[in-house]
């Protein structure tokens, strides 16, 4: 009788990724006997504790890197540009390397704390919502005090309100018309364009340049106010829109506020989106709630943050009637709608001194076209095609600019009149979708205004989030590799060249490798991911 045939054995590959997990596994058993890591590495996978002092770790690392290669102004005013404390981490080429790997390493440990919470916020007894709101502050506590990452906007801010301080217009002067703008840390790619901030965060923006005397640290840390009140403001409205439609408030929750990619560029950035985007959510929870007037309200001060959101108003007015209502009943709640924003714009037109200068600001963004955006590198490319045949670059480029707004707004009049009309929440995520793509503009942190809206219309399949997770971890990536602040005397290149090999070398383990992770993005067939678990 001959011997039963031996399985076949797992290829190559396959035994090394299984011997990589168990060890990794093994590894992380032992280390959660040692007290100090206990928290780290060990614990039951029906702990969220671990996966938030995890991230926890992240965060003061991503703390530690800002204060080597985060964004600071050189300016006389600035109180730290020079400080010694810091000199070792900007100046030496060691503490450089290290912040770059602190920065890099902590974003992605924070976003892999973002998934395993996920997976253990379901813990029996405990309470999804309150388990993800506790990590979003736990987590950001720490970059209250880091130096902006991922961007040096927080600077425009204050140059524009240095701006208006200076009796100028935003909407019509330039930062680069003020001396010394460079050295206060504005970036050059918006220095001779016009403000896309509505005259509500102007004012403030004057307020804050007042207040701090132009001291930029000062000013950072009133404009990192603006920003938390926006996750506040975003980590509620979307809590209380989901039970208000009957829905699950954990998983919008978790998708939308504790994405790192939101924590890390509205907090560590210092961005006002948070709070755009939060009196929007507001907005139309109020109407919802049959507040339709404070409804308006809440929206139109997101409009006077910025303007852009200016393109949900026909979708507020539709939450407001019934899906199959006649265009007459339609109309009626736009002119009512409108009217009352229009009051309210004209009101802090009036208070700010700008009136509607924001309108043709609006209309004329792009004249810094961004290369990350479709649209402005084909307005560019056909801009240069256009000039080698004596045209004007500039000219034929905005036509092309021109041309896709109008077709974004005309997505925007679809969607409104339409019947039936759609779900007004998530139409409204689909206008600013069609903005944001068909823009000259895309920057990264731009994702973030869409998600809140289709997490709270709807689920979608295990695949499409597994992109979601893919495109915020490259967006993440590019941000930090993009937007790194290093001093003119080491090489750029070979600093960034560093940061996306580590980084992208820690976003392949979490993808592919790693025992707790890799299932969540279907490396690991054994162990599929269900839709909401």
């Amino acid at each position: 009788m001959s011997p039963a045939p031996r399985p076949a054995s797992p290829p190559a590959p396959g035994r090394r990724f299984v011997r990589a997990t168990r060890a990794l596994e093994t590894l992380r058993q032992r280390s959660s006997r040692v007290p100090g890591l206990r928290h780290l590495t060990g614990g039951g996978e029906n702990s969220p504790d671990i996966a938030i002092a995890q991230g926890l770790l992240a965060s003061i690392m991503v703390m530690v890197g800002s204060w080597g290669v985060g964004w600071i102004p050189s300016s006389q005013e600035s109180l730290l540009a020079r400080a010694k404390v810091l000199l070792p981490l900007r100046v030496e080429m060691l503490g450089v390397i290290i912040c770059t790997l602190l920065l890099g390493l902590g974003s992605m440990l924070l976003f892999r704390a973002w998934l395993r919470l996920r997976q253990r916020a379901q813990a029996d007894g405990a309470n999804p919502v309150a388990v993800i709101s506790k990590s979003i502050w736990v987590w950001s506590i720490p970059l209250l005090f880091s130096f902006p990452i991922l961007s040096k906007d927080v600077y425009s801010y204050l140059g524009q309100g240095r701006l208006m301080h200076a009796g100028l217009s935003p909407y019509t002067d330039w930062v680069s018309q003020l001396p010394g703008w460079f050295a206060q840390g504005s970036d050059s790619l918006w220095a001779e364009s016009t403000s896309p901030y509505g005259p509500l965060f102007l004012m403030y923006a004057r307020f804050v340049y007042f207040v701090s005397g132009g001291v930029p640290e000062y000013g950072v840390a009133l404009m990192r106010l603006v920003a938390v009140a926006g996750v506040a403001l975003c980590a509620w409205a979307v809590v209380a829109l989901a039970r208000a439609t009957g829905r699950d408030a954990a998983w919008p929750l978790w998708i939308s506020v504790a994405n790192p990619l939101f924590l890390l560029n509205m907090v560590g950035g210092v961005h006002n989106d948070g709070l755009m985007i939060g009196g929007v959510l507001l907005g139309f929870l109020l109407v919802l709630r049959k507040r339709h007037l404070a409804g308006i309200l809440a929206a139109s001060a997101a409009i006077a943050i910025k303007p852009i959101v200016v393109l949900v108003l026909p979708f507020l007015g539709l939450a407001m009637v019934a899906a199959n209502a006649p265009l007459v009943t339609k109309v009626r709640a736009w002119a009512y709608t409108g009217s009352v924003a229009g009051s309210v714009m004209a009101l802090l037109g009036w208070a700010s001194g700008l009136w509607f200068g924001w309108i043709p600001a609006m209309a004329g963004a792009g004249s810094a076209a961004f290369p990350y955006a479709p649209v402005g590198l084909l307005g560019m490319l056909v801009g240069w095609i256009g000039s080698l045949a004596g045209g004007d670059l500039q000219f034929i480029a905005g036509i092309v600019f021109t041309v896709f707004r109008m077709a974004s707004l005309a997505i925007v009049f679809w969607l409104a009149i339409r019947r039936p009309a759609g779900p007004p929440l998530l139409y409204a995520g689909y206008s600013l979708g069609a903005a944001v793509v068909l823009a000259p503009i895309i920057q990264p942190w731009y994702l973030l205004w869409l998600i809140p809206f289709f997490a709270l219309s709807r689920r979608y399949p295990v695949n499409w989030e597994r992109a979601l997770y893919i495109l915020c971890l490259l967006v993440l990536l590019s941000g930090v590799v993009d937007q790194l602040s290093i001093g003119q005397w080491f090489s750029l290149l070979a600093v960034r060249l560093f940061a996306a090999a580590t980084t992208l070398a820690y976003m392949a383990y979490l993808v592919f490798i790693d025992p707790k992770t890799a299932a969540i993005f279907g490396a690991d067939r054994r162990r599929p991911l269900r839709a909401g678990q």
